[in-house]
């Protein structure tokens, strides 16, 4: 669906809509209840009980799961919100925008990462007592309590040099959004600047074969160093080895580029889903959107090139970063847990 942004697109708009929102809760119960309930009903873990907690991580697993709890808790008698006692969490993990399929007002809990979606689930009749904002939940390798490596041991670990400044172009996993031609643009750029290396840029381009095979045979200029990745599973490396970031807006790569001090470069966004992302790095401060290479390639140079600029940005990104928002988020969902199994007793 990507790869067609104008049906993505279609989609989602209509879904926005009361009438779509309507169409969606119903085609879910007809089709999908009792498959959903299932699951849900199905023993958790080594014991023989279902879950003690459900939490939601999709925008279209809030209708439906709720009224399989209050059907399961109310021994089929309903399916109302009031029948339900099983808590019920919605992490939200979207980040500058989101769909208001997200947010039912009968959850226990919303989780958000930010103020925007905060008051987008406002909108949607959720409690402010029940909004909780902690951030994005992230991978592990972006965690505050992680140890790190310093810059120069992964630069030198990653084959980098230790001194030049770093532009990390990444495509997300697919490799999608025409990174083959900004790569190109940006490393033209950069390696025009100098008769010997001045720069570096490292391309990661995901699944997309056909970019790495393109990229690898690029003669670029003297003035900047080029390595070509395939799909990597150490992306919080190659970002903590950077000082600056080309990517899609992915919410997931936003979050993690902020707490790794990166300003982003952003050059696509799937429409409505991805589009909130492109103000929210703007308005925080850590970065822009262009779709056209040459901007792309102007604006990053001119960053790199002007160290008091770039670490102005750097900062940008460091204060809108939440590195402890998946810790946070599980110990407060560990304590939701351990108060309704006293609540029990």
């Amino acid at each position: 669906m990507a790869e067609y942004s104008f049906l993505w697109e279609a989609f989602y708009r209509f879904g926005e809509t009361e009438f779509g929102l309507a169409l969606n809760e119903f085609l879910m119960e007809v089709f999908c209840f009792d498959s959903f309930k299932k699951c849900l009903a199905r023993p958790s873990g080594n014991g023989n009980k279902r879950a003690d907690m459900v939490v939601s991580v999709h925008p279209l697993c809030q209708d439906i799961p709720l009224k399989i709890l209050s059907d399961l808790d109310s021994q089929g008698a309903s399916r109302a919100p009031e029948a339900r006692t099983t808590p019920f969490v919605t992490v939200v993990t979207d980040l500058g925008g989101a769909h208001p399929t997200w947010f039912n007002k009968n959850v226990d809990n919303c989780f958000v990462p930010s103020d925007a979606l905060n008051q987008l689930a406002r909108n949607r009749d959720i409690e402010s007592s029940k909004i909780i904002q902690h951030g994005l939940p992230i991978r592990k390798g972006f965690w505050s309590s992680s140890e790190k490596k310093t810059k120069s041991t992964l630069r030198q670990e990653l084959e980098l040099d230790k001194d030049l400044p770093i532009v990390l172009v990444v495509g997300g996993g697919d490799g999608m959004g025409g990174i083959v031609d900004i790569a190109k643009s940006l490393g033209n750029k950069l390696g025009a600047s100098s008769a010997t290396p001045a720069y570096q840029m490292v391309v990661v381009c995901g699944n997309n074969q056909r970019a790495k095979e393109e990229l690898s045979k690029e003669n670029f200029p003297s003035g900047v160093k080029v390595q070509v990745q395939g799909f990597v599973n150490n992306m919080d490396e190659w970002m903590q080895s950077s000082d600056a970031l080309v990517t899609k807006a992915g919410p997931g790569t936003i979050a993690e580029a902020s707490i790794c001090g990166l300003p982003c470069m952003l050059f696509s966004f799937l429409p409505g889903q991805e589009e909130g992302n492109v103000p929210y790095v703007e308005e925080s401060g850590f970065g822009t959107f262009s779709s056209d290479p040459n901007v792309i390639a102007a604006k990053v140079s001119g960053w790199l090139a002007s160290p008091p600029a770039l670490e102005s940005l750097q900062c940008s990104a460091k204060e809108a970063s939440r590195p402890s928002a998946t810790l946070d988020i599980a110990k407060d969902l560990a304590s939701m847990v351990f108060a309704a199994k006293q609540k029990q007793l």
